[in-house]
Parts: structure tokens; C-alpha cells; sequence
């Protein structure tokens, strides 16, 4: 199944239009960490860490 997806991202720039990231946040309660991550396209990357 993970071959179809790459296969198909890879189409036509498709892989070179998107990027992975990862944004850390400190919960207020107990102090621990939570991780979001999200597949997004590069144009709109900044946007995700600056919300």
C-alpha cells in the first residue's frame, strides 16, 4: 500500500510540492509535550508554525 502513495506523489512534482512538519507545543498543565505533525504544502509550511 505504501508504494501506491509514493508512486502516486511522485507524479508529476507532486513530492517536490510537499513537506513534512512537525511542531512541538508544552501543555500548561503537567509540563509534558505534545507533537502535531502534518503533510502540507511547502508554500503554506510557515503558516502552520505561525498559528
Amino acid at each position: 500500500m505504501a508504494k501506491k502513495v509514493v508512486a502516486t506523489l511522485k507524479k508529476e512534482g507532486g513530492s517536490a510540492m510537499f513537506t513534512k512538519v512537525v511542531k512541538m507545543t508544552k501543555s500548561g498543565g503537567n509540563g509534558s509535550y505534545a507533537f502535531e505533525e502534518r503533510i502540507v504544502s511547502k508554500d503554506s509550511a510557515k503558516d502552520f508554525f505561525s498559528k
